[in-house]
């Protein structure tokens, strides 16, 4: 039998906000799970969730950075139970792989997650502070509206419950429950970009500007978010208009209903393209150069997008009015 919750401002907040995402994304009863770290904002999640929805299932990763890291996962998951979860399952994973360790770590949490879900959505505990932070690194990289849009409450299989909650309610839910958080010495070390935006330039900026900033923000990346999802609707209808035949196993692209769309189409369908075929994530200077092989052609050579084997890159080339992608032997010059 699960804990009554106590009546406090904070968990009527957290409550809200969870009973909010399930009416909107799931079900009021539907059975979930919850990627619990130990730290204040799952704890509050998994307890707010275990009130508004059905069996919930904790799912608790231990990246084994640290010493004790096996006995503060099993911690989490007794607190899960005693909270009322259905299950508490410990993940450990090996974090191993390129783009340092936040990137790895993410990799391996996120594999691990989604290979012991067992078909159910996954709740994170991602606040409105986490969101300020992320449109802010997405503002740094200066990739356009796309890295500034910040995370979706919904991108299934995982669920953004608390977008609209801040951290301080998580913490003070942890507290009413009388709950004890584990605090990751990784969220203070200053070695970590998301570290000092969250200790420094956040604070800064709230003191600056007269507060509201991390609501602002928020606020900030929905609206960008509907506009974007306008914008890919309707670029996806261009890249199926240019879409044609080509004789290598992807499609070619049609140049003349590319050129005659607006710049933010064009290179949204090209982008969609170039993933498709498997490409990396273009950046602006790759994306602005195929786009020259449409709108700004002088017969110049192959653009080089990420992705292809070790001896084979993959290119971009105009023929005959189409853009084609090809893998090229790195020694051709392309």
């Amino acid at each position: 039998m699960p804990p009554l919750l106590p009546e406090t401002g904070a968990a009527l907040v957290l409550r809200r906000a969870v009973r909010g995402w399930l009416g909107e994304y799931a079900e009021p009863e539907a059975e979930v799970a919850v990627a619990l770290s130990g730290g204040a904002d799952s704890l509050a999640l998994t307890a707010a969730a275990v009130a508004e929805a059905g069996p919930v299932h904790a799912l608790v990763v231990d990246h084994r950075l640290q010493a004790g890291s096996g006995r503060i996962a099993e911690a989490a998951a007794r607190v899960a139970l005693e909270l009322g979860c259905a299950s508490a399952t410990v993940l450990p994973v090996e974090v191993t792989g390129p783009g340092g360790m936040e990137a790895a770590a993410r990799a391996a949490r996120y594999t691990a997650l989604d290979e012991a879900r067992a078909g159910r959505q996954v709740l994170l505990g991602h606040t409105m502070d986490d969101q300020a932070e992320t449109v802010l690194l997405g503002l740094a990289r200066g990739s356009g509206p796309r890295s500034v849009r910040g995370m979706a409450p919904h991108t299934p299989p995982w669920g953004r419950p608390l977008l609209t909650v801040r951290r301080t309610d998580t913490v003070g839910f942890c507290a009413d429950l009388d709950l004890r958080p584990h605090v990751d010495p990784h969220n203070s070390a200053p070695e970590f970009t998301r570290v000092r935006l969250r200790h420094e330039v956040l604070p800064l900026l709230e003191d600056v500007l007269g507060g509201g900033v991390a609501e602002a923000l928020a606020r900030t990346a929905a609206q960008l978010r509907e506009d974007t999802a306008v914008l890919d609707d309707l670029a996806a209808e261009l890249l199926s208009t240019a879409r044609t035949p080509g004789t290598g196993p992807h499609p070619d692209l049609a140049v003349p209903p590319l050129g005659a769309a607006p710049a933010a189409l064009r290179r949204r369908a090209i982008r969609a393209w170039l993933l498709a075929a498997g490409a990396r994530p273009p950046g602006d200077t790759t994306l602005r150069a195929v786009d020259a092989l449409v709108v700004r052609w002088r017969g110049q050579g192959a653009v080089a997008v990420g992705g292809g084997t070790p001896a084979r890159r993959l290119v971009v080339e105009r023929e005959h009015g189409r853009l084609t992608l090809r893998l090229r032997g790195r020694a051709d010059g392309a």
